[in-house]
């Protein structure tokens, strides 16, 4: 049996993905269940009601206004103080029908052309949290229990079982993304085809759907081999996760408040939570609120464009920097 074969094995194998895989699918499943449950087709009878309670608001609403006025007419016959009420008892601000839509009152309706592109988002988070805690505890046990350690002993070649584990943690990775993925793409369509609303699905849509699911792919195989390239520098799972914190909140805790108390203009770019937005909107707009751009006499804070390109950058360089340190310690530290 190849090394890889056995890689494959051991990954499955190991508790910790059983665990999270279970509470993987477990939280996907229930997303879109709560979703079926809350989403519900709008016909005439719906719009009926949302119409009845919008005219039931606004009688009622009319009531209350009617209160209002007589009490402050009451009050000013009195002669008592009417400082509470506006000089007119406020008969202007009688609310109007327009002020009251059908539309407030409908039933949810979940619109899968124009929600699911946020599901694929939600969908690549979760499956990067998996990737993570799979990452590096797969890697990060090895080196604990001294399993690395007995491997090199009949397979000496340090840096081709690096490579072999870290192949085997992104094709599981890359699996699970693509059947999951279709899994989470199909239970989201039949949700818009008996208990919401389709739309109108054209080549384009599905194209641009596509897409983001590569994101999200790309995403999630670069948190995964983060996570194992860490893990491995460190020689323990902790370490992976030591930095995922340190890193989360050195970034958007420290660098935002450095930035505010600085004034440095469009701070949030060296956060990485605009990157991982860009990388799924395919561009995040940044705004200078204390830069005016005068256009017609009106003040429009400057702008500063993130692209899902300078996301792919930022993600790209880091990973490869994690990765070429995990290398090196490989080669040149003692794995005894």
């Amino acid at each position: 049996m190849s090394l890889y074969t056995t890689e494959l094995r051991r990954i499955f194998k190991r508790r910790v993905t059983r665990l999270m895989l279970a509470l993987l699918v477990l939280g996907l499943a229930g997303i879109a269940i709560a979703f079926t449950v809350n989403s519900h087709k709008v016909g005439p009878a719906q719009v009926a009601a949302a119409e009845v309670r919008a005219e039931a608001a606004y009688q009622e609403q009319m009531r209350y206004h009617a209160e209002s006025v007589r009490a402050c007419e009451a009050a000013q016959a009195a002669g008592a103080g009417t400082d509470q009420f506006p000089p007119d008892c406020g008969r202007q601000w009688a609310p109007t029908r327009d002020n009251f839509q059908a539309q407030w009152f409908m039933p949810y309706q979940f619109e899968f052309r124009e929600e699911f592109g946020a599901f694929i988002a939600i969908f690549a988070g979760i499956l990067a949290l998996f990737a993570f805690v799979v990452g590096a505890s797969y890697i990060g046990a090895e080196w604990h229990t001294g399993g690395m350690t007995n491997l090199l002993l009949w397979r000496p070649k340090r840096l081709t079982v690096l490579f072999t584990k870290l192949a085997a943690l992104l094709s599981t990775l890359l699996g699970l993304s693509v059947v999951l993925g279709a899994l989470w793409t199909a239970a989201f369509w039949l949700i818009g085809r008996f208990d919401g609303v389709t739309g109108k699905m054209t080549q384009g849509v599905w194209e641009s759907f596509a897409l983001s699911g590569l994101r999200a792919v790309g995403l999630v195989l670069a948190v995964g081999a983060i996570a194992f390239g860490l893990a491995s520098l460190g020689r323990h799972t902790a370490m992976a996760l030591g930095v995922a914190v340190g890193v989360t909140v050195v970034s958007e805790i420290g660098v935002r408040t450095i930035m505010g108390l600085i004034g440095t203009p469009f701070g949030d770019r060296y956060v990485l939570s605009t990157y991982a937005l860009a990388w799924f909107e395919k561009r995040w707009t940044l705004f200078d609120y204390d830069a005016c751009n005068f256009r017609g006499g009106e003040c429009v804070p400057g702008e500063l464009v993130v692209t899902w390109q300078d996301s792919g950058l930022v993600f790209g360089i880091g990973t490869v920097v994690v990765l070429a340190a995990a290398i090196w310690s490989m080669r040149r530290r003692d794995v005894t």
